[in-house]
């Protein structure tokens, strides 16, 4: 049994998260051993390079981690977190599905994958959360 009761509840608690909130990031849906959480991508999240800055995706993949992580024990911190790029986005719309690997007595293991709307595969993130 998760620590939220439904997706009005997630969504009031991570409102909250205001970094990935104010850069657009919301809540699709969540589990008992997942998150999928989306943002819409705009001017404001471009690099020098008129790309979508790498920190992006990092902080979608962060936002769905916690959103599981915690709807598992809340309390849980990121304690580590590694990302590959795999290829820039070229729809307007980034999808990060978070799904829980394993919940131990003082970790979680979860794998998010980051598409864009059109399907592309942008990245890909392993995080392991401490239970506080």
């Amino acid at each position: 049994m998760g620590t939220f009761k439904n997706i009005d509840e997630v969504r009031e608690f991570f409102k909250r998260d205001r970094y990935a909130t104010m850069s657009g990031m919301v809540v699709d849906d969540y589990g008992e051993d997942y998150s999928i959480c989306s943002v819409v991508l705009n001017d404001n999240h471009k690099n020098g390079y008129g790309g979508i800055m790498g920190g992006v995706m990092f902080t979608l993949a962060d936002f769905a981690f916690a959103v599981v992580s915690n709807n598992i024990h809340q309390s849980t911190v990121a304690q580590q977190m590694s990302i590959n790029y795999l290829n820039a986005p070229k729809g307007g719309k980034l999808i990060a599905r978070a799904t829980l690997k394993k919940s131990g007595r003082s970790s979680t293991i979860v794998n998010i994958d980051i598409t864009d709307d059109t399907g592309r595969d942008i990245a890909q993130v392993v995080g392991t959360g401490f239970k506080l």
